[in-house]
């Protein structure tokens, strides 16, 4: 056999597994736009009704829905709506006639700034409560993380939110209990105003990515060359971060990039409570005027996101497996 050819062989089996799971990612978001469209579609009232009033005639109505184009069947509509998309066109909302994609570029900036905040708190927390609690597992440091995270992820996010605005706002007066942030805004103003929907998020992310990690470390601890090291009278902290950690960071890259995601998707309690200007007020503000084309277009993007989010996890699991990266 050629050298070529055993190059291709040896490729094959990463590359294909990579391939699947991107188009099982792209199904899926077929799938996904298809569920939001008749989600969408289920919504209780009348587009035309809310934009005319209540007092419209019914010929005003009907004009109104056949120049929204909702006289046409659903299945049309669908199909033309999933081809504007394909070609970048989130179409125009319906309430405010403006077009959605430009509503939505400010927010999706908004909403990222705040999810990357988060991530840039939780993720370095989580990787060392979840080392500090390994390294004294069983003791009183390793039960008191344990207990904390669990606490908090027993707690919603937007009972977590009042909780820090009452503490924080209220009583001690240090914080905004709103995150309203606007165009020209000063940096530091901006991140004054991200600091309680930030540590909103961040506990509930830290609390999973902790656990996760003190698992993930724990079913390497058990490994023979992990008792070899321990038996050579190597210190526990050392074993750790040379040892248990390199072999554990596969699942533990995986439960990092899935909470990313849960943050990109997860914010919409959490903006809503702090009255933050990103992607899910957008959503939950335009569900209320029954704004069918910005619905849309924002759960497309938060499904998007979070498939997205997902393949790379997938794809990263696949890479830091031995046995794909280097097949005999």
């Amino acid at each position: 056999m050629s050298t070529v050819s055993m190059g291709r062989n040896h490729g094959n089996p990463m590359i294909r597994l990579i391939l699947q799971r991107v188009a099982i990612s792209l199904g899926l978001l077929v799938a996904m736009s298809l569920l939001i469209f008749i989600g969408v579609e289920m919504l209780p009232g009348d587009v035309a009704q809310s934009i005319l009033g209540q007092s419209a005639t019914p010929e005003a109505l009907a004009n109104m829905r056949a120049e929204l184009g909702l006289d046409r069947p659903a299945p049309q509509r669908y199909l033309e709506w999933l081809g504007g998309i394909l070609q970048g066109d989130l179409g125009t909302s319906l309430s405010g006639g403006q077009d959605i994609a430009g509503m939505i570029s400010g927010r999706f900036a908004n909403t990222m700034l705040l999810a990357g905040l988060a991530a840039l708190v939780s993720i370095p927390t989580a990787i060392g409560l979840g080392l500090l609690a390994v390294l004294y597992r069983d003791s009183w440091i390793d039960r008191t993380i344990s207990l904390s995270t669990l606490t908090t992820i027993s707690l919603p996010e937007y009972f977590i939110g009042y909780i820090l605005i009452m503490v924080f706002s209220v009583w001690l007066g240090l914080l905004p209990s709103d995150a309203i942030v606007y165009r020209g805004m000063g940096l530091g103003e901006r991140l004054i105003s991200l600091v309680l929907p930030c540590v909103t998020l961040a506990l509930v992310v830290i609390a999973h990515m902790m656990r996760m990690t003190r698992a993930a470390l724990i079913s390497v601890i058990s490994s023979p060359y992990v008792e070899t090291a321990e038996l050579k009278g190597l210190r526990r902290s050392r074993i750790l971060t040379r040892h248990v950690l390199p072999n554990a960071i596969s699942p533990i890259i995986t439960v990092v990039i899935l909470n990313l995601a849960y943050l990109v998707v997860g914010v919409v309690v959490v903006e809503v409570v702090f009255v933050y200007p990103g992607m899910g007020q957008l959503l939950v503000d335009h569900v209320a005027k029954r704004d069918v084309p910005v619905v849309q277009a924002v759960g497309l993007i938060f499904a998007a996101t979070y498939i997205l989010l997902n393949l790379v996890a997938d794809i990263l699991a696949v890479a830091a497996n031995p046995r794909l990266r280097h097949p005999r």
